[in-house]
């Protein structure tokens, strides 16, 4: 356990983070995942067809979360991002965009 010792003034601004501002992105843009996961459907079904159910899986559940107000099943998300991120080459288009929706989505 710490303990933390202030002298003086407490009640002032603080100053924490970049510019003195604290941000904190969690599950960021449900839309701009979604938009993300149609693209890489796309990909996968020209350049890795055996893939594509993967990708489908992820944007399946984006739209249901979406119909039924809910946050994504982040483990299902998780599973089939993993298994496409295995299954393609490094420095692929389709590797980018997996790693992007898992950034977005705050995997």
């Amino acid at each position: 356990m710490s303990t933390f010792n202030f002298h003086g003034d407490i009640k002032g601004p603080s100053n924490f983070g970049d510019h003195g501002r604290i941000e904190i992105h969690h599950g960021a843009d449900p839309a701009a995942a979604l938009e993300l996961a149609g693209r890489l459907v796309d990909r996968l079904r020209d350049e890795r067809p055996a893939l594509a159910p993967q990708a489908e899986a992820v944007r399946g559940e984006l739209v249901r979360a979406g119909e039924e107000g809910r946050p994504a099943d982040s483990g299902r998300v998780r599973a089939a991002l993993e298994t496409i991120g295995v299954g393609v080459a490094a420095g692929s288009g389709s590797l980018a965009l997996v790693q992007e929706i898992t950034r977005v989505l705050g995997l």
